[in-house]
């Protein structure tokens, strides 16, 4: 495959990825792990959700390089393209918020089903991976602690303190760990 095809792959990954995080919020039944974090943050330094992901991606992605992980050019495009179209995504007001409970669990589900459909794009083309796993695969070989176990550990930790800070806690929390978890 061409570097030109591969990172038509990793932004069309980069542009799904950010529709299935806006179609999972407007499910308004929770957020997966990493968002009910930035939207927490978000909340409390009064930014937009995508600014917010930026932001704690290079953070992650700095912690990284420092502590000697490989990362891609896909790596440092995820971080900075996935919060922007997240931003520009829901600032277009184009993805409806749910009005019922089974049009949420449609919601969610799709919205899931897209997120991992686009991590699966932008992963394959190997250039990278996102920051955040970057961030748990440097907790695992500097602890030796299972990838599963360490992966659950960081998101219920973001979670929760996403969670304190305001960020939509709920049962579409827990299938989107579970969900995104097993994929």
């Amino acid at each position: 495959m061409t570097y030109t095809r591969k990172l038509i792959k990793v932004f069309l990954g980069i542009i799904l990825y950010a529709l299935g995080v806006v179609v999972t919020f407007e499910a308004r039944i929770g957020f997966s792990p990493w968002e009910v974090f930035h939207a927490g943050l978000a909340n409390v330094l009064h930014l937009q959700i995508g600014t917010v992901s930026i932001a704690v991606g290079l953070i992650l992605l700095l912690i990284t390089t420092l502590c000697g992980e490989k990362t891609g050019i896909a790596t440092i495009l995820n971080i900075v393209f996935i919060g922007l179209f997240v931003n520009i995504i829901l600032g277009t007001k184009i993805i409806p918020t749910a009005d019922s409970v089974p049009v949420s669990i449609i919601q969610m589900t799709i919205g899931l089903f897209i997120m991992v459909f686009a991590t699966y794009l932008y992963i394959s083309a190997g250039l990278g991976a996102g920051a955040r796993d970057g961030f748990m695969v440097l907790i695992y070989r500097k602890t030796g602690i299972k990838v599963g176990i360490v992966r659950s550990l960081i998101e219920v930790t973001v979670t929760i303190l996403g969670a304190l800070m305001g960020g939509l806690f709920g049962w579409g929390t827990i299938i989107a760990a579970v969900f995104l978890g097993i994929a």
